[in-house]
């Protein structure tokens, strides 16, 4: 009992010391290649206040000097400013003028954001919300709820995942965005939303007092016996990397684990490379190229102990940016099998940039490789074995891509075991 409880503090530690270390080395590279915002949301939010055609010529500089494509699209960027500069009276007329300039770079991942689409982007990286604790998707059609967050006002309400949302305060979501209805649900805190709800072909009517959300973005669980399972649903928030440590810990006992990456769009680089490094002991885990081709490796850290357990990561179509750094460098590492569908294939990295007026701008400053020297964007990367899921399979509540990894970790566990035995 005690060697066991000795064990079990160990792991924690190495897990800590790992995780601290690469976050410590990240902090003193280059702030141009590691897209670190200072999660103090005081700091990342620019209250200076300006007017519209100062807020725009500070954009024009930042993308001319910084944009990773240095003949910015093969245009003359002068032409904005004379196109734009005697026009801009109003901060709508500052919005247009940079919402264009971003669109003839003819690069979807640089875009500007208005105050309130900035104040959206810092509460993800702040991972707190104002809401009820659902997660929703629209299949075929439908506004489904697929998970309730536990100990929120959803879940002590009752609502219950599968149930399908037909009102929201009297609003039908029919035709409506999964963005939608989401705006809907969310408000001022200690607000009530009502809501109808259709479960088992009956409705049902809910009032809720809206909470503030901690977002989850790691769910950990164990399955048939001694598999971990984590799902990472995002990368994007500070709180990250502690989540995956908890998950590590609780899943500590397992022989195996599967990694869900599906839907996972992405978040902050250094939250991949730090759990990245948690299974590595040396080698690549991406490599970085600026505007001027010059080229950054980022390496584990060379330590004797890492996590090595057999390891299969889940991808699907939905997989991209820093979950593709996270499946790409275990994948050439030879650290993990991936099993799913093709990635999304987004290999251009952001930075964050708080302009005045408390808006703030997404701006491509870099590529990335694989460890093999791979450039995956709108390519995507390729699973070991491919399984297609469907959206009559989540219907019927199966997932074939999940029972392919159970497969699989088993085999590699069954080999270890005769491994060991023969030894």
């Amino acid at each position: 009992m005690y060697k066991k409880i000795l064990s079990r503090v160990v792991y924690i530690f190495i897990i800590f010391m790992i995780s601290f270390a690469l976050y410590n080395y990240l902090s003193m590279q280059n702030s141009q290649i590691f897209l670190t915002p200072n999660f103090n949301n005081g700091e990342l939010i620019n209250k200076q206040t300006t007017d519209p055609k100062r807020l725009f010529l500070k954009s024009w500089r930042i993308i001319k000097s910084k944009y990773y494509d240095p003949t910015l699209n093969g245009q003359d960027w002068s032409k904005w400013n004379r196109h734009y500069i005697d026009q801009i009276k109003t901060q709508e007329d500052a919005y247009v003028a940079i919402n264009s300039m971003l669109a003839s770079l003819d690069d979807p991942y640089s875009r500007f954001l208005n105050q309130e689409e900035y104040k959206e982007q810092n509460t993800n990286i702040d991972a707190k919300i104002v809401g009820i604790g659902v997660n929703i998707m629209s299949v075929a059609g439908k506004i489904i709820i697929i998970s309730v967050v536990d100990d929120t006002p959803a879940s002590k309400a009752g609502i219950k995942a599968g149930d399908i949302i037909l009102n929201v305060d009297g609003k039908s979501v029919s035709g409506k965005t999964i963005n939608d209805v989401a705006t809907l649900i969310r408000g001022e805190i200690d607000t009530t939303v009502k809501i109808e709800l259709l479960r088992d072909k009956k409705k049902l009517n809910k009032e809720i007092k809206r909470q503030e959300i901690q977002i989850k973005n790691i769910k950990a669980s164990v399955i048939d016996k001694n598999i971990g399972y984590i799902q990472i649903v995002s990368f994007i928030s500070s709180d990250m990397t502690k989540e995956f440590i908890d998950a590590l810990n609780k899943t500590q006992d397992c022989e195996g684990l599967i990694i869900d990456l599906r839907g996972n769009t992405g978040g902050l680089m250094p939250n991949a490379v730090i759990i990245a490094d948690m299974f590595l002991t040396q080698g690549h885990i991406v490599s970085v190229v600026d505007r001027d081709k010059q080229k950054s490796d980022i390496n584990a850290q060379a330590k004797p102990y890492a996590i090595n357990k057999p390891l299969v990561i889940l991808i699907d179509e939905g997989t991209a940016s820093a979950s593709e750094i996270l499946s790409g460098a275990l994948k050439d590492n030879q650290k993990a099998i991936l099993v799913g569908q093709r990635t999304y294939g987004k290999g251009m990295i952001q930075k964050i940039y708080p302009m005045p007026n408390q808006t703030g701008m997404n701006l491509t400053i870099a590529k990335y490789l694989t460890p093999k020297g791979i450039d995956i964007n709108k390519k995507g990367i390729t699973p070991d074995y491919e399984v297609s899921y469907t959206n009559q399979d989540f219907l019927n509540d199966k997932d074939p891509q999940l029972d392919k990894a159970k497969t699989i970790i088993k085999k590699l566990i069954n080999t270890q075991h005769e491994i060991a035995k023969a030894s």
